[in-house]
């Protein structure tokens, strides 16, 4: 029997605003425990929470990203249920069935089985705004304490749909990669994994292929990584897979991600959500979206990351691994797409920033805020390779020392004399020499060891410390051995 896995996936994204979701404390991660709360977020009697429009804003924002329908009328809901880091002893949120302020949308995503060649589509359930809850906190010496600066931080989730189009790890992983990147390119959420800004749950079933009902499901907790992710996945598809087999039962529960084992554990048996027991929050009014408030929002999106990776492909010739490098960081596509726009090759663009630029900033621990490198100096290094004032090796050497000073590529090849030589007839003076000082490979050549010419163009361009053409090198180096 064929087991077929089916992941929905539950990502739960904190806002990028300057105060929390009901209150005026500041939303900063980090710092001294319990420094930014007030009565609102801890939810002491007689506080009355005021919604943050720019959080209202940003969730729309997604939810439009993210091709969804945008509810005219939303709602704030309690959640009820007890846990420590849950200062209110309840959670404000949104209940599905009363129109969360996004719904029915999708994310077209580059399907990992083909190498991105082709896409395949995951539809989103719907996009909501809630608060953040506190985090425990493991003390030294044993005990536990709660930190609740986060409590009341606005938080958004994104749900997608049921049942689900996610069937394998490597495609749960893209999704939460692209997803993060969508939120990265809409200034909506920093994507900081390894400080819970942006978290991922999987709800993980399986059943035999071709069943109509899905298997008992598992959300899985504390993954702080794509890969641990993708992992944690694999390990609770063979956990259930062999449960099944041996005739366990399977239950509805809540695990953690243990990333030192490699394994899950159980936390607790999942809720239905007859045991949150929603009502409506009778302290907020509902959120209200007229058409030319969602029009404007939707004409101010910018292009997306796999919009703009379609251009790449289809505009300006890029294969899709490149492109999807690219993509990868707003800053670093940015910084492409002006290279290109005055004037340099889009194919050259990238080999340069994916190849030597990228190493150079990772070697240095630099990045494109802090770089002297601008996009006029790719634009320019690759006019001089182009004209064939520089070689390869040349345009290396001016990298690395605009990397260091700022200076522009043509200004260094003048100052410190790493133009190519062009002049053929200097060029076949340093041949007929080195032929000359080489007659043994000059025989063993015209017997028809070919492979000496490598050996000859080494000792052309050594002379000229690699300043020579190679190509003009190579071409009256022929014309000589033929002589």
């Amino acid at each position: 029997m064929r087991l077929l896995p089916s992941i929905g996936i539950e990502v739960h994204a904190e806002l990028l605003t300057e105060t929390k979701m009901f209150c005026g404390c500041p939303n900063r991660f980090g710092g001294e425990a319990n420094t930014r709360v007030c009565p609102v977020c801890l939810g002491l009697p007689g506080s009355l929470p005021v919604p943050n429009q720019r959080a209202v804003q940003l969730v729309l924002r997604a939810a439009l990203a993210l091709n969804c329908s945008i509810a005219p009328r939303s709602l704030f809901h309690r959640k009820n249920y007890f846990y420590p880091d849950l200062p209110k002893g309840y959670q404000v949120s949104q209940y599905e069935e009363t129109n969360p302020i996004g719904h029915h949308g999708h994310l077209d995503i580059p399907d990992p089985s083909t190498g991105g060649e082709t896409d395949v589509r995951v539809r989103i359930r719907r996009v909501h705004l809630e608060e953040d809850t506190g985090k425990l906190l493991h003390l030294p010496g044993g005990g536990a304490g709660v930190d609740f600066n986060r409590a009341g931080v606005p938080l958004m989730e994104i749900v997608t749909d049921h049942p689900p189009d996610v069937h394998d790890a490597e495609t749960a992983r893209e999704y939460v990669q692209q997803l993060r990147l969508l939120l990265l390119y809409l200034d909506v959420c920093d994507g900081k994994m390894e400080q819970g800004s942006f978290r991922c749950e999987p709800n993980i079933s399986v059943a035999p292929e071709g069943s109509d009902t899905l298997g008992t499901k598992t959300e899985l907790k504390n993954l702080s990584s794509f890969k641990a992710l993708a992992t944690g996945i694999e390990h609770e598809v063979r956990r259930m897979a062999r449960a099944l087999e041996i005739g366990e039962t399977l239950h509805q529960e809540t695990r953690g991600w243990n990333e030192e084992t490699q394994s899950s554990y159980p936390m607790r048996r999942k809720e239905g959500e007859a045991d949150y027991r929603y009502f409506t929050d009778p302290d907020l009014p509902p959120m209200v979206f007229d058409e030319e408030a969602i029009e404007r929002e939707r004409a101010a999106l910018p292009e997306l990351p796999l919009t703009k990776r379609a251009r790449y492909m289809q505009q300006l010739g890029l294969d899709a691994y490149d492109a999807g490098v690219l993509i990868q960081d707003p800053a670093w596509a940015a910084f492409f797409d002006e290279a290109v726009s005055l004037g340099a090759s889009p194919k050259q663009a990238c080999n340069w920033m994916n190849g030597d630029f990228a190493r150079l900033l990772n070697d240095s621990g630099q990045t494109l805020a802090t770089t002297k490198v601008t996009p006029s100096h790719i634009r320019d290094l690759i006019a001089l390779l182009e004209a064939g004032t520089v070689n390869g090796r040349q345009a290396k050497d001016i990298l690395e020392a605009a990397f260091q000073d700022g200076r522009l590529p043509g200004q260094i090849a003048e100052q410190e004399g790493l133009r190519q030589i062009t002049d053929e007839g200097a060029v076949r003076a340093l041949i007929v020499e080195v032929l000359g000082a080489n007659p043994d490979a000059v025989a063993r050549y015209k017997e028809g060891k070919t492979n000496v010419k490598g050996f000859l163009v080494g000792q052309v361009m050594q002379k000229t410390k690699g300043r020579a053409n190679p190509e003009l090198v190579n071409r009256v180096l022929d014309e000589a051995l033929a002589e």
